[in-house]
């Protein structure tokens, strides 16, 4: 099994920034992906990627290219999100999402609000 523990979200006004971090804990194996998928509130669509991360490099949402960086700690197995020019269409439930060997894990989410 595999923990992920979420933090960083809240209410941010458009063109504002924040970081979310993750930080995961139990069973971890090498040559894991760590990243982000988002859900709007209310919204029944699966969770939609953000970010990604893995040994051989990163992967972006067009969205969110330009705006967002990810980052992997690799000793401490967190990952980052920082979030820059904040738009209203970014408010969603964030989830942390650590992805091996074809399983995933996920953290519980956390909310980022940005008022327009």
């Amino acid at each position: 099994q595999v923990q992920l523990v979420e933090s960083g979200g809240g209410l941010v006004q458009a063109g504002g920034s924040l970081t979310l971090s993750c930080a995961a804990s139990g069973r971890t194996s090498s040559g894991y992906r760590l990243g982000w998928f988002r859900q709007p509130p209310g919204n029944a669509r699966e969770r939609e990627l953000v970010a990604v991360i893995n040994s051989y490099g990163t992967n972006y949402a067009d969205s969110v290219k330009g705006r967002f960086t990810i980052s992997k700690d690799n000793a401490k197995n967190t990952v980052h999100l920082q979030m820059n020019s904040l738009k209203a269409e970014d408010t969603a439930v964030y989830y942390c999402n650590y992805h091996s060997h074809g399983v995933d894990y996920w953290g519980k989410g956390t909310l980022v609000t940005v008022s327009s």
